[in-house]
């Protein structure tokens, strides 16, 4: 996986003054709402994250979201709102793994006596994946459910660490989650068991999928791009038409918030069809306003464009 862009620091200088000026302006970033005025406040990275640590923890916190629906994590660069935000904080949630580090200058400048937790650093459990030839190690682990079902757990556990007359009640709201969520596993199972064995096949825009498709099994044939932002070589356009051919795979998908003029170019090239618009880093509108939601749209996306019966 690419490393990660970390904000120059003349840009954080800038930024960490006019914070202080906007330390009581309204962000505008993606949020949840809540009628408890002793809400924990919690800032996390993305809308998915945003959304495990709203269903942990209900009315009894307030979430934020830094990058906002549809953005892209791996290239964001917070605002001066977005750091007042941050030094106002009561926890910070982060995924890790590479995937956000460009907050980790900023925290350190602006809010270290914040509480931080990475999610998808260190999990108990888990078999991480690396890159090709070494490379650092994949931190899309909430695609493989089980995998979100621990960051479940460790939310809980924070929450009630950083707000401990709420403890009993971020309990119950994770151990409920928990068992969505295992119904969630179960279902993605039953579905992706439709598929005919030889069409468990995936071309996805860019390397989110590995645990996914591990954990579901199916195979990764290829991706589009390495990095979002960095176009593929022709060498590597060729490679990838070369391998879908010889694969059989059955489509290439595109990823929402992403141009799909390169995937339809090399799936017409390699004569499979294209489906559209997969999430991972984002949540979108209804019905995909929720982690729920987007595994959900995702495997049903999947399901049908590889012949299962959804």
């Amino acid at each position: 996986m690419p490393r990660r862009r970390l904000i120059a620091h003349p840009r954080l200088v800038v930024i960490l003054g006019l914070a202080v000026v906007l330390t009581g302006c309204t962000t505008g970033s993606v949020g949840s709402a809540t009628q408890n005025p002793g809400a924990l406040k919690v800032v996390a990275t993305t809308t998915v994250l945003a959304d495990m640590v709203h269903q942990v923890g209900g009315d009894n916190v307030s979430v934020t979201s830094l990058v906002p629906k549809g953005g892209v994590v791996e290239t964001f660069d917070p605002s001066p709102r977005d750091i007042a935000t941050l030094s106002d904080a009561d926890l910070i949630v982060m995924n890790g793994l590479g995937l956000d580090s460009w907050l980790d200058p900023v925290v350190a400048s602006a809010a270290a006596n914040v509480p931080v937790v990475k999610l998808g650093e260190d999990l108990t459990g888990v078999d991480y994946i690396s890159g090709e030839n070494g490379e650092a190690v994949n931190p899309h682990l909430w695609l493989d459910v089980e995998y979100a079902r621990r960051y479940a757990e460790r939310i809980a556990a924070e929450l009630a660490k950083a707000s401990p007359s709420h403890a009993d009640a971020f309990r119950a709201g994770g151990a409920a989650y928990e068992t969505r969520l295992d119904d969630l596993d179960a279902w993605v199972r039953g579905q992706v068991a439709t598929i005919p064995s030889e069409n468990r096949k995936l071309v996805s825009f860019h390397e989110a999928f590995p645990y996914f498709a591990k954990a579901y099994g199916l195979e990764i044939v290829g991706s589009v791009v390495a990095v979002p932002g960095q176009d593929p070589s022709a060498g590597e356009v060729a490679a990838l038409v070369d391998a879908i051919k010889r694969s059989g795979a059955k489509a290439v998908f595109t990823e929402a918030g992403f141009n799909p003029d390169l995937s339809r170019a090399i799936a017409d090239e390699a004569g499979v069809k294209v489906e559209s618009n997969l999430y991972n880093d984002s949540l979108g509108d209804p019905p995909l306003d929720t982690y729920e939601g987007l595994i959900r749209w995702d495997v049903e996306k999947v399901v049908a464009a590889l012949g299962g019966r959804g």
